[in-house]
């Protein structure tokens, strides 16, 4: 499943997320501070600005974290490029594999891409405290805003979305070709070793359907893992700068960095609890793969064999999809009550955490709506496992039935439920 397109998988995932994890340190730990020294952006006219006085007005303050947020941000483009030319290339001539240059470098750019998305939401996360500042203003105060300084907001909102738009549908159009090299790459290597696996019930579906599923669903799930772990990164210290206006929390009291905290204890209680629901459905999944398998195959062979399809071998092969089904029926009936009712009882928690400070009128709208905002985004990483688990189900059913070929492939002894098949069908 990997190793037909990754090089050296387990050695490949390893060392990206320790490369990554160094990088991440070395930046906040040495490398940003070194930016005035080594940043080439003065070549295209981005400095970092000279320090303040100690007399320095407002405005002046302002203009100097402008500055010092632009050269920042160039030095850490020219960090990254380095950080990723490093990896890129010592994969592509250590990995030495035919698919190296869509597995590495066609990783490398989904990871950036995810990387620039969170980055676009930080900036629109920002725009939201300046335009909902503005709109209070303008409420309390008749004629304190002029219509260029609401339209220049509404023009900065445009801006970004346009650029998240355009990324989004470049890095889709791009992801779906990665998806079908991933594919081609498992279809190829399966196909070399039909033989081995012919015999294994619903190889043809597994080798023609299983392979795009898997590809496609492991590509979707690993982009939303990165993406938790990116917001994470950059929203977590928003928030936490965010908390100091929360000084306390109803029934509770006061809390260092309440936000945070209830972000925390509320994503883990909604993951222990989906985990539990959903804990029997990764095997009906699979069983419910099986018999759709059987029933398929059997028409199948009908349509060559006068002998096979029979409608009494048909309507038991159908009941066991039956089954099956409603079983699957009513596991997700309570499965769903509890992830949609933990879903929108999450939509009041942060409004229930802000109602002392609220209250109390200690915050403006405009810091009410970022923090409502980066409380979402950090709660919804947080929530990773929450939000996929359907779509995990679904992928641990495919993996196990292409565990299946692993096994063949490599000599070693079937799954118990391939076993099983074999021997009831009478197949070797």
């Amino acid at each position: 499943m990997f190793q037909s397109f990754f090089p050296k998988p387990k050695l490949f995932f390893l060392s990206f997320a320790f490369w990554a994890l160094a990088c991440i340190l070395g930046w906040y730990l040495i490398i940003q501070d070194l930016g005035d020294t080594l940043s080439l952006g003065s070549l295209f006219g981005v400095h970092f600005p000279d320090a303040l006085t100690a007399d320095a007005d407002a405005a002046a303050q302002a203009a100097f974290q402008s500055a010092q947020k632009t050269a920042l941000n160039a030095w850490l483009y020219q960090y990254m490029a380095l950080c990723y030319g490093a990896f890129i290339g010592a994969w592509m001539i250590y990995g030495g594999q035919k698919w190296a240059k869509w597995s590495v470098i066609g990783s490398a750019i989904i990871i950036f891409v995810t990387w620039f998305s969170v980055q676009l939401n930080v900036m629109l996360n920002t725009w939201y405290g300046n335009f909902y500042n503005l709109i209070q203003k303008a409420l309390s105060e008749p004629n304190s805003i002029t219509l260029n300084e609401y339209f220049d907001q509404l023009f900065s909102f445009a801006s970004i979305a346009f650029i998240f738009i355009t990324v989004a549908v470049l890095n889709s159009f791009f992801v779906s070709h990665y998806v079908f090299r991933w594919r081609t790459a498992m279809t190829s290597y399966y196909s070399s070793k039909w033989q081995q696996v012919r015999h294994i019930e619903g190889a043809s579906q597994r080798i023609q359907e299983d392979t795009m599923r898997f590809a496609s669903i492991v590509e979707g799930l690993g982009i939303s893992l990165l993406r938790s772990i990116m917001t994470l990164i950059a929203f977590l210290p928003i928030l936490w700068g965010l908390s100091g206006y929360v000084k306390e929390l109803p029934f509770v009291g006061e809390v260092p960095q309440a936000l945070v905290f209830v972000a925390i204890i509320w994503s883990i209680f909604g993951t222990t609890l989906l985990a539990l629901a959903g804990i029997k459905l990764p095997g009906l999944e699979f069983k419910n793969q099986r018999v759709e398998a059987a029933y398929r195959k059997e028409l199948v062979y009908g349509e060559d064999d006068k002998g096979r399809a029979e409608p009494a071998t048909l309507s038991e092969l159908f009941l066991n999809v039956r089954k099956n089904y409603f079983r699957l029926y009513v596991n997700y009936l309570y499965f769903n009550v509890v992830r949609y009712g933990y879903l929108q009882a999450g939509v009041l928690v942060p409004l229930i955490a802000l109602a002392p400070t609220i209250v109390a009128g200690t915050i403006t709208f405009g810091i009410f709506r970022q923090i409502t905002n980066a409380f979402d985004q950090v709660e919804n990483s947080f929530q990773f496992l929450v939000n996929s688990w359907t779509t995990i189900v679904e992928l641990l059913s495919i993996y196990k039935r292409l565990k299946a070929f692993e096994a063949a492939i490599e000599d070693q002894p079937l799954p118990k439920v391939d076993q099983d098949y074999l021997a009831a069908s009478g197949d070797q």
